[in-house]
């Protein structure tokens, strides 16, 4: 992985000030937090949010292969069928 001061994704133009593709983890660090996360293309990157806002500080290139898939929606909730029940 490398720094960057660019301001979008180098490999396919995404902005870092946009949401990110996929959030894979966050972490409270002693200055504001690190977020690490996937983008739309496949590279991961470094987000840290501190007292000067946030920015991508590291970031790989895309990985091999197809672009992950998003993440799956939540699935709708249920109908209580507690009263459903046959006996």
């Amino acid at each position: 992985m490398t720094s960057t001061d660019a301001t979008a994704c180098p490999h396919c133009g995404w902005p870092d000030g946009g949401e990110p593709f996929r959030v894979l983890s966050r972490h409270s660090t002693a200055t504001g937090l690190t977020v690490w996360t996937r983008c739309g293309c496949g590279s991961l990157q470094v987000r840290v949010a501190d007292g000067s806002g946030t920015r991508v500080v590291s970031r790989s290139g895309p990985a091999p292969g197809p672009a992950p898939a998003p993440a799956p929606a939540p699935a709708p909730a249920r109908p209580d069928t507690a009263g459903r029940c046959r006996t």
